[in-house]
């Protein structure tokens, strides 16, 4: 019997003292993480800075409760941004949030109807460069923070970095990151100095967020306006939730209920719309960061929701000193965590479709900055060469007996929309033989394609005068082509 889906193992919570220190510091630290991008991308989709974090507490907490793959954090991200921004600028706010309620609830959808079996269909290479792709993005986001500023934020960077990666040498008990915030925020209030900090971000939120309905006609109308875009940020959404939860198996060496965190991020992004918030998803940077900083349960993805809401609110005035290059050098650090190096050396030593296809999904998710672009080109970039691959497969022979005078064609390997013309093009039309014999023991018709093709291969050896026998055809076979081309046997 199958676990409600707001019920979950109790070792997912607290699996120990240890653990739950880890979970919480962790979770700090993806919080940290969260602020400066939430922001970002609240001001690519052309709202405040505080829709974005209300949605990125209330989409933590939630899918904490109702998500399949703990250690997971999700909030406002800007693959969905970029789709909401144009509905912003066209209709505003409003529309916006009841395009999120919308988008809740066809995710909600998917996941009871397991659409998520989908995800099979993404190969390892596309996964890779999906991963690559998003380093690579992280680390481009940061440039802008680089640019135009004086010697001190890159010393602050350096700073961070070197606290990052040294302190760990030193001790673990709480994470790097943490201590390179507390650090370097302490340095820029004691010793002022001309840097950016998380106020000059944008105007932070100075209320907890409430329950709202979109002030929006309930029409038809609306409908149409807001169901394109619904519909585009709940599969952005899904997708890049999918691909996180699949990068966070792989470094837990865990598996995760993708089903159960469809399901559950529709009803995050139901919640966040109905609080004022714009719809989310999984967000690979901070995740990945708080699992290398010992993130496992559900604890820490409660904890990166619950102290976003409190540094916030309750601690505003102190938040907004944090100098940016803290959060620069974070994200850094992520990026570089983020990529996977041997990716590099792979692409010696793997066959090159599959480095193609690697390499293809990180160009256009990086030209587009669109993950669902990315993901798309490289599923169909390995889908036609698996075809093409397959295509290969099959083989037709073809041998005479003159004693019956009998022409034998076996055709073996697979029989599907690639090969079909293939197998057309194998056999002789003009052959004199009085009897054609078509042997099918190795070979397998997939679909109507193949089916038609044999069917008008038959077809015109009987039009030429000859007697056509099939032989050996598997029972799958055997019906799709008595479904379909049942003159075929019958002759």
């Amino acid at each position: 019997m199958k676990t409600p889906i707001f019920f979950h193992d109790r070792a997912e919570w607290f699996s120990g003292v240890g653990d739950l220190r880890r979970d919480v510091l962790a979770g700090m630290v993806g919080t940290f993480a969260l602020i400066p991008e939430v922001i970002a991308f609240s001001f690519v989709a052309g709202v405040d800075p505080e829709v974005g974090l209300f949605a990125s507490f209330v989409i933590s907490v939630v899918i904490a409760f109702t998500g399949g793959r703990p250690a997971m954090i999700s909030g406002a991200a800007g693959s969905v941004a970029l789709v909401a921004a144009a509905l912003v600028a066209s209709h505003g706010l409003q529309y916006l949030l009841a395009a999120t309620v919308l988008a809740g609830l066809l995710q909600i959808v998917f996941g009871l109807l397991r659409l998520d079996v989908l995800m099979r269909f993404v190969s390892k290479s596309v996964r890779t460069g999906f991963v690559n792709a998003l380093a690579i993005l992280i680390f481009s986001a940061q440039v802008p923070q680089m640019l135009g500023v004086t010697w001190h934020t890159y010393a602050l960077i350096a700073a961070g970095l070197a606290i990052i990666y040294l302190v760990p040498r030193l001790t673990t008990v709480i994470p790097s990151p943490l201590i390179c915030i507390l650090v370097l925020t302490g340095l820029t209030m004691t010793v002022p100095m001309p840097v950016a900090t998380v106020a000059d971000l944008g105007r932070l939120p100075e209320s907890l967020p409430s329950f709202l309905i979109p002030q929006v006609p309930f029409s038809l109308g609306t409908l149409a306006i807001v169901a394109p875009y619904a519909l585009a940020m709940a599969m952005v959404g899904l997708l890049e939730s999918m691909m996180t939860a699949s990068v966070v198996d792989d470094l837990t060496e865990t598996t995760s209920s993708k089903a159960r965190e469809c399901t559950g991020l529709g009803l995050a992004n139901l919640a966040a719309g109905l609080f004022g918030g714009i719809a989310g998803c999984g967000m690979i940077g901070q995740t990945v960061g708080n699992v290398r900083f010992g993130g496992r349960g559900r604890v820490s993805t409660l904890t990166a929701g619950v102290f976003l809401l409190v540094l916030m609110v309750l601690l505003r005035p102190w938040v907004a000193q944090v100098p940016v290059a803290a959060l620069v050098a974070i994200m850094i650090m992520v990026s570089v965590e983020t990529f996977s190096w041997a990716s590099l050396r792979d692409l010696a030593r793997h066959p090159k479709m599959s480095s193609l296809v690697m390499l293809a999904t990180v160009a256009v998710t990086v030209f587009t900055h669109n993950l669902a672009a990315g993901v798309a080109v490289g599923v169909l970039l390995s889908g036609v060469f698996f075809a093409f691959k397959v295509m290969q497969l099959m083989d037709v022979r073809s041998s005479y007996d003159a004693a019956t005078d009998t022409r034998t064609y076996q055709v073996t390997g697979q029989v599907f929309f690639a090969s079909a013309d293939a197998l057309g093009e194998s056999f002789d039309l003009r052959d004199t033989a009085r009897r054609i014999r078509i042997d099918l023991t190795g070979a397998h018709l997939w679909d109507v394609t193949a089916v038609a093709a044999l069917e008008a291969v038959v077809t015109k050896l009987r039009r030429h005068g000859a007697e056509v026998e099939l032989v050996g055809m598997n029972s799958a076979s055997s019906i799709l082509v008595d479904r379909h081309a049942p003159l075929v046997q019958a002759g």
